[in-house]
């Protein structure tokens, strides 16, 4: 009868000390959105839900025949926000964004959209 009136009392137990799940991090905004079509811009801003750790984590723009864009990139204080500064405004066409996050817990994240400039 002992161990029938410990065990929830240890299941309690348990459950109390453990700590919420860890998500993984994710791309939570962007600018240009994905599959979005706007005017010339010469900033990609991403915005993600943990603080990156800044070795690991980045950003590639690409246009349409697959050619990688020559880009100055920046990460905001917080960690959440990667910020990108194209050398020229994009012309028209499409365009596809390639992101890797490693976040503070150890988690590696990769992702990719495309928009469209007219």
């Amino acid at each position: 009868m002992r161990s029938f009136l410990l065990a929830p009392i240890a299941v309690a137990a348990v459950v109390a000390m453990a700590g919420p799940a860890s998500a993984h991090a994710r791309l939570i905004s962007a600018t240009p959105a994905p599959d979005s079509m706007g005017g010339p811009t010469r900033t990609v801003t991403l915005v993600f839900s943990e603080r990156s750790v800044p070795a690991f984590s980045g950003f590639d723009v690409y246009d349409a025949n697959g050619t990688k864009l020559q880009m100055r990139a920046s990460i905001s204080d917080d960690g959440k926000t990667l910020s990108g500064t194209l050398a020229r405004p994009l012309a028209a066409g499409t365009y596809r964004v390639e992101w890797r996050l490693a976040s503070g817990d150890g988690h590696r994240m990769t992702g990719n959209y495309s928009f469209m400039v007219h």
